[in-house]
């Protein structure tokens, strides 16, 4: 499904648009759409790392002076 979006754009911004539009030889629909896209991804790796960080975060300490076979041991009398 395409949607149709209008904006107002400075003349000096039309005119970069148009100017990038046809040296990658690409329409202006185009380059808009990769620049969106380019900084979608961008901010949702970012969101990620932030989300892995206050993970990693969370539990300091929780397998210090613990080995796998003890972690096994625990959760093998737990059950």
């Amino acid at each position: 499904m395409t949607i149709r979006k209008n904006f107002l754009l400075d003349e000096e911004i039309a005119k970069h648009l148009e100017e990038l539009a046809k040296k990658e030889n690409t329409t202006q629909t185009n380059i808009i759409k990769n620049m969106i896209e380019e900084k979608y991804q961008e901010i949702s790796v970012q969101e990620k790392l932030d989300a892995i960080k206050v993970f990693a975060g969370s539990c300091p300490g929780m397998f210090v002076d613990k080995s796998i076979q003890s972690i096994k041991m625990e959760m093998g009398s737990q059950l």
